[in-house]
């Protein structure tokens, strides 16, 4: 079992070009199924971190490739 919080401190990078995406800020739970349906990255700072934040990343379940022990890997074919 993993816990949120653990989930929140990996890495998410997406595989098909190697970037690092950023970390989870949320993650979209059925709450029929309690399957988790997406996880969403939060955008980083415009301007080093000030200044509001840049748009929000949501990445269906089915797009994980792996959760390992430091990162998350995911398949994201668009330039996202």
């Amino acid at each position: 079992m993993v816990k949120i919080s653990e989930l929140q401190q990996k890495d998410v990078v997406n595989v098909a070009n190697g970037k690092r995406l950023g970390n989870i800020g949320d993650i979209d739970i059925n709450l029929t199924t309690g399957q988790i349906e997406a996880i969403i990255i939060i955008g980083t700072g415009k301007v080093l971190g000030l200044f509001g934040r840049a748009d929000e990343m949501v990445i269906p379940w089915r797009d994980i490739v792996k959760v390992g022990a430091d990162v998350i890997l995911v398949r994201l074919d668009s330039d996202e």
